[in-house]
């Protein structure tokens, strides 16, 4: 509330102004209008300004000071080759605001790759509010699991979209073959997605590397430009950005690792669906698409029966259960509702008139 106060008393400080001073050579009225216009641009500035982070103020401080400079001596060339006169006041002051907003405008985009922690003192706080990167991976835009997880909330920081990754993805949308077509169309969708959720930010960045021709390595350079992480399920490029150092979230991984954990000894109750590659072996696939591989269970295919849990194997493809049916066991019988049988009156039948003929049981009636 006391800001609000203060923005709305600078507002008429400045539609004041401009109506006893009229600087525009209108009647007062019209001046008192234009100066309540200025003071709310800004104060929609400094609202926007707000946001920014430190480390951006720095960077475009830097950058505007270092473009007029620039300008500066752009405007002694203009100076000594073009005589005097409104042509030569003209590009002066183009060329000062041209060079003035490229500073600008660059100085804050590469101002968050300044480390004001170093500097210790009043800067060293700045190191908890340092933005995240994640930077997407083509095969995991198409994948299209990364959106699941960004709705759900387990995902934060900045995701990073590099421009020759969407230019691969239109590439593939484009292509003559309807299954990559398809794909790619997904990808561009899933990108969709991530723009309407709420918590994230997506920022698309134009950074290339014209020397490196492959986009997996162009990845790994952006990642350490960036000193971010890159999200992908691609596990070559896993294993060559963790040889140079990147860190990498790879979603399989992510997958595996939410599966349920099945110690050796336990029983399951699976479904054989196939044939298995070994001797006498069935093939079984829980529902989150786990292979459960079952000896002596060749000729249950088909059928649901109770296994026992031997080993499990973890691997960088996913896991693998290993289990033995017991053919002594045989195949449980699907639970049916128990009855008190104590708790049962026996209902007699009425004596049989031949008594040759075998008397009836007792019926047992359930009590519902």
């Amino acid at each position: 509330m006391d800001l609000f106060v203060v923005r709305l008393l600078f507002v008429i400080i400045v539609a004041v102004t401009c109506y006893l001073i009229s600087p525009f050579g209108l009647p007062a009225k019209f001046d008192a209008g234009i100066g309540v216009c200025i003071g709310l641009a800004i104060v929609l500035f400094e609202w926007k300004l707000r946001a920014v982070s430190l480390t951006r103020l720095i960077g475009a401080a830097i950058g505007s000071v270092l473009g007029i400079f620039g300008a500066y001596l752009f405007a002694l060339v203009i100076r000594n080759s073009i005589p005097p006169g409104h042509t030569q006041s003209f590009l002066q002051i183009i060329v000062m605001l041209l060079m003035a907003y490229v500073g600008l405008i660059v100085g804050a985009n590469k101002g968050d790759l300044l480390n004001l922690a170093a500097l210790g003192g009043v800067f060293g706080g700045e190191k908890q509010s340092r933005k995240s990167y994640k930077i997407l991976d083509t095969s995991v835009i198409i994948d299209g699991r990364i959106a699941d997880i960004a709705e759900t909330g387990f995902l934060d920081g900045v995701i990073v979209t590099p421009q020759f990754v969407l230019r691969e993805l239109q590439l593939v949308a484009d292509s003559a073959d309807s299954l990559k077509r398809n794909r790619g169309r997904r990808g561009l969708d899933i990108l969709q997605r991530l723009q309407k959720v709420a918590s994230l930010q997506i920022q698309i960045v134009e950074d290339d590397f014209p020397s490196v021709r492959e986009v997996d390595l162009k990845l790994i350079e952006l990642a350490k430009l960036y000193e971010g992480k890159i999200i992908t399920n691609d596990f070559n490029l896993n294993k060559v950005a963790q040889l140079q150092g990147v860190e990498v979230l790879n979603i399989n991984e992510l997958a595996n690792s939410l599966k349920p954990i099945v110690l050796p000894g336990e029983t399951m109750r699976v479904f054989i669906l196939k044939e298995g590659k070994e001797y006498n072996q069935g093939v079984a696939y829980l529902d989150d698409g786990t292979m459960v591989v079952v000896d002596n269970a060749r000729k249950m295919i088909g059928k649901t029966i109770d296994i026992s849990v031997t080993s499990v194997l973890q691997t960088t493809a996913g896991k693998m259960i290993f289990g033995k049916w017991d053919e002594r066991a045989g195949v449980r019988a699907e639970p049916r509702t128990a009855v008190n049988i104590a708790s049962v009156p026996a209902v007699p039948a009425a004596p049989s008139a031949d008594p040759k003929k075998p008397q009836p049981m007792m019926v047992e009636r359930p009590i519902e």
